[in-house]
Parts: C-alpha cells; sequence; structure tokens
C-alpha cells in the first residue's frame, strides 16, 4: 500500500473525508484572518515609526498598536469610507464632537497620537499633543509655554547616540518635560534655533497642536503652513505600546541577522 492508499485508509477509519480534513483547515484559517482583520479594523491598528521626529520616546523602526477606541471612531478611523462618519452622527451617540461619531473623546495633554497630515490625508503623523482647544502656546529660547506658564524642564543624562539616528550625535543634551497635568516625558534638544523662538499660537476650537519631543527635529504644529492646528476629525488613535523593534536598515528576509539587528529591549515598551 502507498502513502496515497494509507492517507486515504486512515480518513476512511477516521469517518472523514480527505476534503473535509482540508476544508476544516480551511476555515480556521479565514476565521484567524477574520478575527485579526476585525481587531485592527476596530481595536488596535498597527504601525511603523519611518521619521526621527519623536526620540527618545518613539525610534525609527519602532513597530506599535495604537488604540482606536481611544477617541472613539471617526471618518479617518478605518481606510475605507464609512457612511455613517461622513454624513451624519449615529443617533446612538448622546454626545458628538466634530469629527467623532461613535463613542467620542478627545485627546489628553501628554498623549502620543497618530493622525492624518493636514496637508495630505494619506499620510499619517504621530506627535505629542501638547495644546488643547483654546490654549495659548509659545516656545522661548527651548522652553515651552502654555497659557503663559513655563513648562517644568529639567536637565537629565545626555541621549546616547552613536550611530546619528535622532540627527545628531553621538550624545545630545536630553530635559525632562512635566506637562500641567503631570505627564512627563524625555525631549531632546540640540541647541537653539529658530523653532526654540515662536509666536504665540491660539489653539482653535475643536483643534490640537502637536509636537515632537525630538524638538529640533520634528515637522510640527509650530509649522502653520505644513502641520498647523490638528482637527479632531484628523486624529486616528493613542499610540499604547511598542509590540517590535528593528534597527534601521534591518530587513526581516535576512534572518540571520535578527538576533543582532532585533532590539529586544523594546519589546512591549509603553509608550
Amino acid at each position: 500500500m502507498n502513502k496515497k492508499e494509507q492517507s486515504l485508509a486512515a480518513a476512511r477509519a477516521a469517518g472523514q473525508k480527505p476534503d473535509e480534513g482540508i476544508w476544516e483547515t480551511a476555515k480556521v484559517i479565514i476565521q484567524a484572518l477574520a478575527i485579526a482583520f476585525f481587531v485592527r479594523t476596530f481595536f488596535f491598528q498597527p504601525f511603523n515609526i519611518p521619521s526621527a521626529s519623536m526620540y527618545p520616546t518613539l525610534k525609527i523602526g519602532d513597530y506599535l498598536f495604537v488604540s482606536k477606541l481611544s477617541y472613539g471612531y471617526g471618518k479617518y478611523s478605518f481606510n475605507f469610507s464609512f457612511p455613517p462618519f461622513v454624513a451624519h452622527p449615529w443617533n446612538c451617540c448622546p454626545v458628538d464632537f466634530p469629527g467623532r461619531k461613535v463613542w467620542p473623546d478627545t485627546p489628553k495633554r501628554g498623549d502620543v497620537a497618530v493622525f492624518k497630515y493636514p496637508q495630505d490625508l494619506t499620510v499619517d503623523y504621530i506627535k505629542r499633543v501638547i495644546g488643547l482647544p483654546g490654549d495659548v502656546i509659545q516656545m522661548k529660547h527651548g522652553v515651552l509655554y502654555i497659557n503663559g506658564q513655563a513648562v517644568k524642564k529639567e536637565r537629565v543624562e545626555d541621549y546616547v547616540d552613536p550611530t546619528g539616528e535622532s540627527g545628531a550625535g553621538p550624545t545630545v543634551a536630553q530635559f525632562r518635560e512635566t506637562l500641567p497635568n503631570g505627564v512627563s516625558y524625555n525631549v531632546l534638544d540640540f541647541g537653539e534655533i529658530a523653532q526654540d523662538n515662536t509666536q504665540e499660537y491660539l489653539v482653535p476650537p475643536g483643534h490640537y497642536f502637536m509636537m515632537g519631543d525630538n524638538r529640533d527635529n520634528s515637522q510640527d504644529s509650530r509649522f502653520l503652513d505644513k502641520v498647523g492646528y490638528v482637527p479632531i476629525e484628523n486624529f486616528v488613535g493613542k499610540a499604547d505600546i511598542v509590540f517590535f523593534s528593528f534597527e534601521p536598515g534591518a530587513s526581516l528576509a535576512r534572518i540571520w541577522e535578527w538576533p543582532l539587528q532585533i532590539r529586544w529591549s523594546r519589546f512591549f515598551h509603553w509608550i
């Protein structure tokens, strides 16, 4: 008896046709893909970091999950058009923020959030929420001011950057900022540049002022002709956790390099 005959005999002995086993396997795969699609569409969407604007918090090569539930669903929460989000609010929602239609909520000061770039809605940006609607934001000699009050800024140990990924190296001055609501994070400062001394920015209603933690290497709301004030409807979600991280230039195809190219210490790093 050859192998094919043996397989057929085993299938008959189990009371199952060969094609039934294939169909069962296919159903498991389809169900797994459907669950993954549902989770990605409605709950957590993966993003990767392509630029240095959020160093030291987020690095080039980081892969992270963004929670779509954090700010509710809006017309840019999905990668496809969904009529209830572009036409009218659902009757199920007692409260409606502009552009957020289901379980609406607003970004909090200090959140690291993904949003659609106002000048090109096909591009995703990630920055930190600094200014809320009605706030007055200004930079003076590298110090952040919110509503006329200087944000606490303390010098900490230099950021070691031998590869120059952040835009400078081998070391960069690093500071600890603490926002009025108590959220703390580190920022980098290469030295005083034009963006360290700005005009006063009055954040319009329904908009937010976003800044990168790599202050001298970030195109953010300080550039009114680029990012400017970000409307609430442009928000995709809140960055929650880094689940994977590669050194810049690493390749998923070169498996033999993974042990040296993967940043193991950044796995499951909360943002």
